[in-house]
C-alpha cells in the first residue's frame, strides 16, 4: 500500500482504507504469512489518513495496538426486504424436494468454507444434538481439501440430517431459505462485522452465535450464543428445539438492522465522512 499512497498524497489525496478484519489471524496462512500479514496491518495504519473500520471491536483493536492511528467506525450493512416468494413457488419446491427438507424444518449454516467459521464444531455439536432436523450447508464445498478433512474428522456422511448444498447465489431464493430456517448458526470468528450475521439477523427470527467481541457488538441481545467448548452449541440446539414461537428475538434482530445496519444509514455515513473529509 505504500508506493500508491505516496501517489494519492503527492496530487493531493487523501489515503482512507478498510482493514475488514483481522486478515493475520486466518488459519488458512502459514506462520510466515499470518507475520507478514501482521506486519503489513502495522504498516497500513502508518500510511494511511484515516482507517475505517466497520465493527467497534475492529476499532477498538486498531486504537489499542496502534495508538498513532486516527479511526472512525461506519458499519457495513444489509437489506430487510423479504424475498417475496411461497412455498408454492417453483424454485423453492424444487430445491427443498432435491435436499428433502422442509419449511422450519432444518438449522442453516451459509458462509466461505474455511476452518476458521468453525464447520466442525458445528457439524460435530449438530451431530451431538437430539434434534431430528436437518442441518442444511450453504458453501463453496466442491473440490475443497477441507471438505474431505471434514469428512473424516467428524464423518458426517453418516448423519443424514447434515446436507451440504453447495452454493445459492439466487438471492430471493436464498433469502427464502434464510427466511424459513428453524434456527440460523454463526460460527465465525475472524473478521469485522460479518455480512452473513447481518443477513440473518434480517431474516431469521432465531439465531446461535459463536461468542466473539466481533459477533456480540452486532448481534447483541437478539442472538444467543455458544462457545467452542464441548457441549455448549448441542446445549442450545436442545434448549430450543422443541420450541416453535422465536418472534421476539426475531422483531429485536430487525431492530437492530433498522437502527444500525441499513444501507442507507451506511451511505449517509460514508457521504458526511468524504464531504467533511474534503
Amino acid at each position: 500500500m505504500g508506493p500508491f499512497a505516496r501517489k494519492i498524497k503527492r496530487i493531493g489525496g487523501r489515503f482512507y482504507i478498510n482493514p475488514d478484519g483481522l486478515e493475520w489471524r486466518r488459519s488458512k496462512w502459514s506462520r510466515p504469512v499470518q507475520a507478514y500479514l501482521k506486519y503489513a496491518e502495522k504498516c497500513m495504519t502508518k500510511k494511511a489518513d484515516l482507517v475505517i473500520s466497520d465493527n467497534t471491536g475492529i476499532e477498538g483493536y486498531i486504537k489499542q495496538m496502534y495508538p498513532w492511528a486516527k479511526t472512525t467506525f461506519i458499519a457495513y450493512g444489509t437489506d430487510l426486504s423479504p424475498s417475496g416468494l411461497s412455498k408454492n413457488d417453483s424454485k423453492v419446491k424444487d430445491f427443498y424436494k432435491k435436499w428433502a427438507i422442509k419449511d422450519k424444518g432444518y438449522y442453516l449454516i451459509v458462509g466461505r468454507f474455511v476452518p476458521e467459521n468453525n464447520y466442525e464444531t458445528a457439524i460435530r455439536e449438530f451431530m451431538t444434538s437430539s434434534s431430528e432436523r436437518d442441518l442444511v450447508i450453504i458453501c463453496n464445498y466442491e473440490g475443497n481439501a477441507y471438505f474431505e478433512d471434514l469428512r473424516q474428522k467428524t464423518e458426517f456422511d453418516k448423519d443424514k440430517r447434515i446436507k451440504f448444498v453447495g452454493t445459492v447465489y439466487d438471492r430471493p431464493l436464498l433469502t427464502y431459505i434464510r427466511e424459513q430456517a428453524f434456527a440460523y448458526i454463526h460460527g465465525h470468528e475472524v473478521g469485522g462485522t460479518n455480512p452473513g450475521l447481518l443477513e440473518a439477523l434480517a431474516h431469521t427470527d432465531l439465531n446461535l452465535v459463536l461468542i466473539t467481541e466481533f459477533n456480540y457488538t452486532v448481534a447483541l441481545d437478539a442472538a444467543r450464543y455458544w462457545t467452542q467448548d464441548s457441549g455448549s452449541l448441542a446445549q442450545l440446539i436442545n434448549q430450543f428445539d422443541k420450541q416453535e414461537n422465536f418472534a421476539e428475538y426475531g422483531q429485536r434482530a430487525k431492530e437492530i438492522i433498522v437502527n444500525y445496519y441499513t444501507w442507507e444509514k451506511i451511505v449517509e455515513e460514508y457521504e458526511d465522512l468524504f464531504l467533511h473529509e474534503s
